[in-house]
């Protein structure tokens, strides 16, 4: 790595730790409890599979294909980031304020390394999938992995830099994997044809 790209990576840390440092300091007494009680709910991708169901169930045929294709992007999510992508990864979670204004929005602090943001990509991968069957669902969709991430930021376990990459990740994800859902539709007509 030449030293221009070693000094470009050790501020943009800089700048990762200084926004991190900022939502930490932030009095936000409101958003505290329901940005921690989100953050707990996509635990484990049940925001999104929750959603999956509904979409299931009383989504019609293109629910049901939309429901089917963001589980699917879930899934492959899960297993590229937390295997691959947390190993490659290896940054250290975010060293938390202690004071009691703070403790009430922590989460517990997960064991795996920080980046990038299992949280943030399984929410994007999501959005991003079911957004290929379903447009209509795109935004509020997209808008609710969205703060997902953020609230991963503001309840002291990732950095932003982790949510964003984790977003990134997700999205790329969630694409793919309906792109290979639409293939594996075009192949299966194609048989019956």
């Amino acid at each position: 790595m030449s030293d221009r790209a070693a000094s470009v990576l050790r501020e943009l840390e800089c700048v990762d730790l200084a926004v991190y440092r900022a939502v930490e300091r932030a009095h936000t007494p409101t958003l505290d409890v329901p940005l921690r009680q989100l953050s707990r709910f996509a635990n484990h991708s049940k925001l999104w599979l929750s959603i999956a169901a509904l979409l299931f169930f009383f989504g019609g045929r293109s629910g049901r294909r939309a429901a089917l294709t963001g589980a699917a992007a879930v899934g492959v999510n899960s297993f590229v980031v937390n295997v691959p992508l947390k190993f490659l990864g290896r940054r250290e979670r975010p060293a938390r304020g202690t004071s009691g204004l703070l403790l009430r929005r922590h989460v517990r602090m997960p064991a795996s390394t920080s980046f990038p943001s299992g949280h943030s990509a399984s929410g994007f991968a999501f959005a991003q999938a079911v957004a290929t069957v379903r447009p209509e669902l795109g935004l509020p969709l997209h808008t609710l992995a969205a703060a997902v991430a953020y609230s991963r930021v503001h309840t002291g376990v990732h950095y932003p830099g982790d949510v964003l990459g984790g977003a990134l990740v997700g999205i790329a994800i969630g694409e793919s994997t309906a792109r290979a859902a639409r293939g594996a539709e075009r192949l299966a007509a194609a048989r019956r044809a």
